[in-house]
């Protein structure tokens, strides 16, 4: 069929990360076969969804909650996700600044839809998240990518930052915790975002979703700066705190009047999320901060696992993440692209990760390893990691420096 009879909108939802899984796809084959490989390329955790979450929905499920739902979410789970966010945050929301969504990657998408205009620039780092591209591309804004700083653990440069913003920023887009570095940003650097953004009459949108997964310091929310709150989307989801990726249970906390347009677009898109799944996320936030704490602290295990097994091995530097369950390692000094070196690992040694460069431009070179497997198959993943590198021919690259 000719590509003419697609609209423009078709052509902007491809790019860099749309075709960054195929290694991924094939190591599902190959388990789904039976064959000994260890998954390290995607974020979803082994963990079970917590046990009164399932049977919340199960409940909900027997009583005949599957009929049409409010637009924004129901308004029981809107107070208590505004509850929480009041209390985190010091923002002063309410249920009307809350409009739950299909997941955070659906959040994403709305606040592109709803912010952007063609002609406008959207902002966000690179790297970032795969589908970041997709995302604000979608509105017909031109992408403008700003390079994290990779001699500082990628850490955001705010000359760069700023030299980009212009008249014609509509918003800045950013990942905090950031997949796929796992870093954090510092309280400085968020004022500086939002003294900028301020200046210029940008919004911030601050994807959260890996906020319950911070490690070592406590995690500071873009809403709890003041300054930052009339032109600030914060999107979250219970995906990867909650084991509930599959769910697709999300929100967005936005401006009264945002929600307003949020409505309008979940009634043109999805007519409503399902009570059933509603119920669970309900019964996720009353009930189940204990897991959200153990998930954290086996995230927080195995990343101090991850860097006792590889921080040593020649030939590759680990980027240690401050929050998430991902680390970046710089294979560079391999004398192999991340691309490459994905693809032999796979092969020789059946270990799957992800080219960073699908993440962007300032990716080339690392690929991407996910904590989300039990500790004893990270463990061995990292071993056949180290048995790969060894097995590169002798000379291919000195010891990386440990960032």
């Amino acid at each position: 069929m000719s590509q003419q009879r697609y609209s423009q909108f078709v052509r902007r939802l491809g790019g860099r990360g749309a075709g960054a899984w195929g290694i991924h796809g094939r190591a599902l084959a190959a388990r789904s076969r039976g064959e000994d490989v260890i998954v390290m390329s995607v974020g979803d955790p082994e963990f079970d969804t917590p046990a009164t979450v399932a049977e919340a929905a199960h409940a909900a499920l027997r009583a005949g909650d599957t009929h049409y739902t409010d637009m924004r979410g129901r308004q029981a789970l809107r107070e208590l996700i505004a509850a929480r966010h009041r209390a985190r945050t010091g923002q002063d929301v309410d249920a009307g600044n809350v409009v739950v969504v299909p997941g955070a990657q659906a959040g994403l998408f709305c606040a592109s839809m709803c912010l952007g205009n063609p002609g406008d620039e959207i902002i966000t780092t690179d790297p970032v998240y795969t589908t970041y591209e997709a995302t604000i591309r979608a509105s017909g804004a031109t992408l403008v990518t700003v390079p994290l700083d990779s001699t500082r653990r990628f850490r955001i440069d705010l000359e760069r930052l700023d030299a980009a913003v212009n008249d014609r920023t509509r918003a800045i887009f950013l990942a905090n915790p950031n997949n796929p570095t796992g870093t954090v940003l510092h309280e400085d650097e968020m004022n500086f975002v939002v003294d900028l953004a301020a200046r210029h009459g940008a919004w911030i949108v601050a994807d959260e979703v890996y906020a319950e997964q911070v490690f070592d310091a406590p995690f500071v929310h873009f809403a709890s700066l003041e300054r930052s709150r009339e032109r600030l989307v914060t999107v979250s989801s219970l995906s990867k705190s909650h084991a509930m990726t599959g769910w697709r249970l999300g929100w967005m906390v936005v401006p009264a009047e945002m929600a307003a347009h949020l409505e309008n677009l979940m009634l043109a898109m999805l007519y409503g999320m399902p009570g059933f799944i509603q119920a669970a996320a309900i019964a996720a936030l009353r009930e189940c901060d204990g897991e959200v704490d153990a998930m954290r602290e086996a995230y927080r295990r195995r990343r101090d696992l991850a860097m006792s097994q590889l921080a040593d091995c020649r030939g590759i530097g680990c980027v240690r993440p401050d929050a998430g369950m991902f680390m970046l390692l710089d294979v560079s000094a391999t004398g192999l692209a991340g691309g490459e070196f994905a693809a032999r690992l796979f092969e020789e040694q059946g270990v799957s990760v992800l080219d960073a460069a699908a993440f962007g431009v300032a990716g080339e070179g690392y690929v991407r390893i996910a904590f989300a497997g039990a500790d004893e198959r990270l463990a061995e993943g990292c071993r056949r990691i180290r048995a790969f590198v060894d097995s590169l021919r002798p000379g291919a690259g000195q010891a990386a420096q440990l960032r």
